[in-house]
């Protein structure tokens, strides 16, 4: 990249007007010579794509339904942008594997953001993994299309990006035979890491959103709040780095500063600092392998002034104990455990669950449905499916 590009780069964004959607094209937009915006993608925000689309002008826009696309395309020829209205998965897994586009930043939500990301990896792009759970459903089989492919995968998570930037460029030869002993995940705690366990099956989904160090979207906030996030990581970084659920050890650090270790063999321990931005992550990833301007601000240590640390409390927070438990099973039941958690965390921001009965859903439908071998997309879809109906038949004989 860098002297040698002689056009722009064509980015795809999947999930556009999500938080990590708006900060890419905050960092796109100082790039302009490097970068141009070639498909949006948004779920609901329908205002919010057509501002984007304005502005950014992008070859595609995909949207969820028909009637939207009407719509959309209607406003868009009235404005004169040229923008191309497609519909549904269809729509998105076009654009993620469109032979124009270079790059396709993941930023989906959910189990919602697995086929579009699948596509882009097997379209053998750059893909700019934001979306978790297309790895955690699917690790396996993701990690084998990539191989096939020669796709390129950069992280997003900041706790993922940082290790990756700790690890030696060859770290797919195996963690033992990089030097690498074990990898340190750190964790914020979330709202609630100093609140007393008692009161946390009252907390209310607004006080379970009020990240103190991130600026995230509902669903990841509540996860960040009982830990799941760190969960899902957790599940993430096996399959990313090929480790075992044992080489990865979660550590709650308050300041969100350090964004992940790794610790080697001869005692060294190799850490990835800055301000808790996530255009930081996302410029490294655009830029890879050279480095760029994020428009994040330089981390000033002096102000910090301390940095803590310190081991996650697994009784108040049991969904990363779920999480370490799926992991370590395999198979299907990783996908169990993420779908659960969607719905389980959409009855909460409902108000028809508490808080602590999260974890309460997702152990039960782990514990009713086995793991099998995910041989195939269908094998995991289908164990997503009926966890989610398993989690249904829960919340109608326990809701509210």
């Amino acid at each position: 990249m860098g002297g040698m590009v002689t056009r722009p780069l064509l980015v795809t964004l999947l999930g556009a007007t999500g938080s990590i959607g708006l900060s890419t094209l905050d960092v796109v937009a100082r790039h302009p010579q490097r970068y141009q915006v070639f498909a949006l993608t948004a779920f609901t925000r329908m205002a919010d794509l057509h501002k984007l689309c304005l502005l950014h002008r992008p070859r595609y826009a995909v949207v969820a339904e028909e009637a939207q696309a009407r719509v959309l395309q209607s406003e868009l020829a009235r404005d004169g942008v040229s923008t191309r209205v497609l519909v549904g998965e269809g729509g998105l897994c076009e654009v993620a594997a469109h032979p124009e586009t270079d790059l396709v930043m993941a930023a989906i939500v959910g189990a919602a953001g697995l086929r579009p990301t699948l596509s882009a990896v097997q379209a053998g792009k750059r893909v700019l993994l934001a979306n978790k759970e297309a790895l955690v459903m699917s690790g396996g089989l993701f990690m084998q299309a990539l191989r096939d492919s020669g796709a390129v995968l950069l992280p997003i998570d900041s706790e993922h990006n940082a290790i990756f930037q700790c690890l030696p460029r060859d770290y797919a030869r195996g963690m033992a035979e990089v030097g690498v002993r074990r990898i340190l995940l750190t964790a914020s705690g979330g709202p609630f890491r100093e609140l007393p366990a008692a009161a946390l099956a009252s907390v209310t989904p607004e006080q379970a959103c009020a990240h103190p160090n991130w600026s995230m979207g509902r669903k990841i906030s509540v996860d960040s709040a009982s830990m799941m996030n760190k969960g899902l990581e957790l599940i993430e970084a096996c399959w990313l780095f090929d480790a075992r659920p044992d080489q990865v050890e979660v550590v709650v650090h308050p300041q969100s500063v350090i964004h992940s270790m790794v610790d080697y063999v001869d005692g060294s321990v190799l850490a990835q600092l800055g301000n808790p931005d996530m255009r930081t992550p996302i410029a490294h990833a655009l830029a890879w392998p050279e480095r760029m301007d994020s428009g994040v601000s330089a981390l000033d240590l002096l102000r910090i002034g301390r940095l803590d640390f310190q081991a996650p409390d697994e009784q108040r927070f049991p969904c990363l104990r779920l999480a370490r438990q799926a992991a370590e099973a395999g198979g299907t039941s990783p996908a169990v455990l993420n779908a659960a958690n969607e719905v389980a965390v959409d009855a909460f921001l409902d108000r028809r669950i508490r808080f602590t009965e999260i974890a309460g859903i997702i152990g039960d439908v782990l514990d009713r449905e086995a793991s099998v071998p995910a041989r195939c997309l269908e094998d995991v879809l289908t164990a997503d499916r009926q966890a989610r109906a398993l989690a249904g038949s829960w919340l109608d004989r326990h809701g509210r």
